[in-house]
């Protein structure tokens, strides 16, 4: 009897074992095994690729470009004009677009810069958009600001925008509520650009991430952390759909000004979405200010989509920064596979060449700014 329950335990205690390695070696094959060594932070993880693929750095642009979202430094002088536009020359880039704001670029700037061009022998090499400060808005704020709008387009403006983010998350109206982007009172402003013929940009939101939970399955984590004030939380900002909805509403109200979204309306990481506005709202464009990130690491779609919109993308950079550039020339002209990001805090993964055909690259470089802008010199660009 003692023998018949030794065996017993003996194959009880077998097939505990048995579950217990099966189940291990289970959790190591999902990942679950720890590190023998303390794991690097996500900043200090920074593995060398061993890929051998070929590479096309691209530091001049196939063709002149238009950079459709510039902040350069101020232009306080014709020297700092020369600056500006030397190292432009260097990148074959034939035209920036001043895009500023009241916050950052009052409009006493903004008549400053107009006024430096005037006189500057690189006048045609620079354009400046308006601006308007969305603050304390109340009954006839709208027409007041159509005015304005109208006296810095004879001042020699061009556009107006770049419209930045307060507009829509922190602006107020006159009365503390907070000023929805389809406000009716702003709608003179708006129907005044399309009288004036003239682009308006509007920076809408955020990468919808921010508005997501701030934790490790976010991919956006890294730069929330870095810049706490760009986390949208329900206590800080409207809902993000939110503020879509009110834009979608604006484009679609004013069909005849043509609106550029920047920074491809934060959809650039849902192609198919920003499709759809495209075939609901003929008169709304995009550009590609700091959005590289999103458009590299989706190669053929993006491909596809900026080949079927051609006419709908100008190209953008954002801030400037001569030595970031030749970035977006690589992912737009070449096949080059798994190379760099110039920034961590936006993206973590490689980028993938785009290769778009030339003339996709005309319209995305120069022509559709120089179609939607009648302000913009015509000179130096193929005819």
């Amino acid at each position: 009897m003692g023998a018949m329950i030794n065996r017993a335990l003996v194959i009880v205690l077998g097939l505990i074992a048995l579950v217990t390695i099966t189940v291990a070696q289970g959790r190591q094959g999902r990942g679950q095994r720890e590190p023998e060594s303390p794991a690097p932070t996500i900043r200090e993880y920074k593995p060398q690729s061993t890929l051998v693929v070929p590479a096309h750095p691209v530091p001049r642009a196939k063709f002149p470009a238009i950079d459709m979202h510039g902040h350069p430094p101020p232009l306080t002088s014709p020297d700092a004009v020369q600056s500006v536009v030397r190292a432009m020359d260097s990148l074959n880039l034939r035209i920036m677009v001043v895009t500023g704001n009241p916050g950052r670029i009052p409009r006493d700037q903004m008549l400053q810069d107009l006024q430096v061009l005037r006189g500057s022998p690189h006048k045609d090499r620079l354009a400046v958009f308006a601006n308007i400060d969305f603050r304390n808005v109340g009954p006839g704020f709208g027409q007041k600001a159509a005015a304005q709008l109208e006296e810095d387009i004879k001042a020699g403006a061009v556009g107006l925008g770049e419209i930045m983010k307060d507009f829509g998350l922190t602006a107020r109206k006159a009365d503390g509520s907070r000023l929805a982007l389809d406000d009716p009172e702003l709608d003179p402003i708006w129907s005044t650009a399309a009288r004036l013929n003239i682009p308006v940009m509007l920076h809408v939101g955020d990468p919808a991430p921010f508005w997501k939970p701030f934790d490790y399955s976010n991919e956006r984590w890294l730069e929330m952390a870095l810049f706490p004030n760009r986390r949208c939380p329900p206590e800080r900002c409207p809902p993000f759909e939110q503020l879509i909805a009110e834009r979608d509403r604006l484009f679609k109200k004013h069909a005849k000004t043509r609106f550029v979204a920047a920074h491809f309306g934060w959809q650039a990481n849902d192609l198919g979405r920003l499709a759809r506005l495209f075939d609901e709202m003929p008169n709304v464009y995009v550009e590609t200010g700091a959005v590289l990130y999103e458009l590299g690491r989706q190669p053929r779609a993006a491909h596809a989509f900026m080949v079927k919109y051609q006419d709908r993308v100008m190209f953008g950079k954002d801030s400037f920064a001569p030595d970031e550039y030749p970035y977006f020339w690589r992912t737009f002209e070449t096949a080059d596979e798994y190379f760099d990001y110039y920034r961590d805090y936006h993206a973590f993964w490689k980028l993938y060449g785009i290769a778009l055909p030339d003339d996709v690259l005309k319209k995305l470089y120069f022509e559709n700014a120089l179609k939607i802008i009648p302000g913009l010199s015509r000179a130096g660009f193929p005819q």
